[in-house]
């Protein structure tokens, strides 16, 4: 450095101290593209950062503020009451299982956490598809306030989803995923009409010959299958990104200002979410919402509590109670595509139709918020899993998590 015409060497000791970004994460921050940032080892850096590769909008709490993890060696290492997986330990299983954070509340107050090496417990983790649920509730104060009625046509709503998918079904068909939807979840497949939908999203990079598309155009290119609305469960991702589509339209604001005015806020988040938005800001309410692990148990919380905190009603007690206790099973059985053989699913959230009542909300490479009201118990845990399904270890996460709720704290 120069100081008063004299070159002086930079201190040695604070460069020894400077790490790369290779040092920290193990590849080039150049490595990572729009076109890899979802796969891995980059997913492990990436589910954490999405506003380096897309663009979002923040949904604020009241004061952001950092939070310390709490230590529980004792809880993680002590030995599983059945080993998973061959995992001998919970910690054991959450290494297993490609885990970056991981939460348990029981009565509202934390009892044990973990975080990998290369996660930050203060940055916003990619929830994936736990935002449908997240959008879900929204939705339910916006029905309990009169502005949404579930039974009425989407058209009532949208009147140009006329001559789509959704020109003839219900707002309650869409919430409850039986919506005869011609659309295959092909996450893998790059050209397919999955690959139009993740580019109009601003999820995959543009192809040099396409017309470019926006979300909410994307959503009513979409065509009906040959069976009728309100029949088997039949899990599609543009459902709920219509879902915020309708949200925003009903009630002239932008989606992460509601989030965080109704929700975020009130329900004492201390960290700043965001979710994703197209090219004219159309939020990705399906999967686009990334927060922290302990913000993530404090809405659980909050539901458990049916809605209330610091007596106050934040979301409505009626609607949480008709997601926990409807839903038809015999339209899960004839679709389901996750491990709940008795289970429901209703207003975008999953029931395990077991004597516990667990319900719960769930995202591709391993995302999960776990309520049992049985036990008190709300369980996080965010993941980098590097498939997009592991319907095959969905069982295992069951396992898991009804006996971390059996275990005494």
């Amino acid at each position: 450095m120069w100081a008063g015409g004299r070159c002086f060497p930079a201190h040695k000791t604070g460069m020894a101290m400077i790490k790369t970004f290779k040092d920290r994460h193990g590849f080039a921050r150049a490595d990572v593209t729009l076109a890899n940032w979802r796969t891995a080892p980059y997913s492990r850096w990436t589910f954490q950062n999405v506003r380096d590769f897309v663009p979002t909008a923040v949904i604020a709490a009241e004061v952001p503020a950092a939070e310390v993890p709490l230590a529980s060696e004792a809880f993680l290492d002590a030995a599983m009451e059945t080993g998973l997986a061959g995992s001998p330990t919970a910690r054991a299983f959450l290494d297993f299982a490609h885990t970056d954070a991981f939460v348990l509340m029981r009565k509202g107050e934390i009892a044990a956490e973990y975080y990998a090496a290369h996660a930050d417990p203060n940055a916003p983790h990619l929830v994936f598809s736990i935002s449908k649920s997240l959008t879900a509730v929204l939705s339910g104060i916006f029905e309990a306030g009169g502005l949404i009625d579930p039974d009425r046509p989407v058209t009532d709503y949208l009147p140009e989803a006329r001559g789509s998918v959704y020109g003839d079904c219900t707002y309650r068909d869409v919430l409850d995923m039986r919506v005869s939807l011609d659309f295959e979840e092909a996450y893998l497949d790059p050209y397919g009409a999955f690959a139009r939908y993740r580019r109009a999203m601003l999820w995959n990079p543009p192809l040099p010959d396409a017309e470019p598309e926006t979300l909410a155009s994307f959503l009513l290119t979409l065509t009906k299958a040959e069976r009728p609305h309100g029949g088997p469960f039949y899990y599609a991702s543009p459902n709920a990104d219509l879902l915020g589509v309708v949200i925003e339209r009903v009630t002239g604001a932008r989606f992460a200002d509601l989030v965080s005015d109704l929700l975020w806020k009130p329900m004492g988040a201390k960290g700043n979410a965001d979710v994703t938005v197209d090219a004219i800001g159309t939020p990705r309410t399906a999967g686009g919402v990334s927060m922290t692990a302990r913000d993530l148990a404090r809405l659980g919380e909050l539901l458990r509590n049916h809605g209330v905190r610091n007596g106050r009603q934040i979301v409505p007690e009626g609607w949480i109670r008709d997601m926990q206790e409807n839903g038809d099973r015999q339209a899960w059985q004839e679709g389901r595509n996750v491990d709940l053989p008795n289970g429901r699913y209703r207003s975008q959230w999953y029931q395990s139709g077991e004597a516990d009542g667990a319900f719960c909300a769930i995202g591709i490479h391993g995302q999960w918020l776990y309520v049992d009201p049985s036990t008190e118990t709300v369980i996080v845990k965010l993941s980098s899993q590097p498939e997009p399904l592991g319907d095959e270890e969905n069982q295992d996460m069951f396992a898991f998590f009804r006996a971390l709720c059996r275990r005494a704290i």
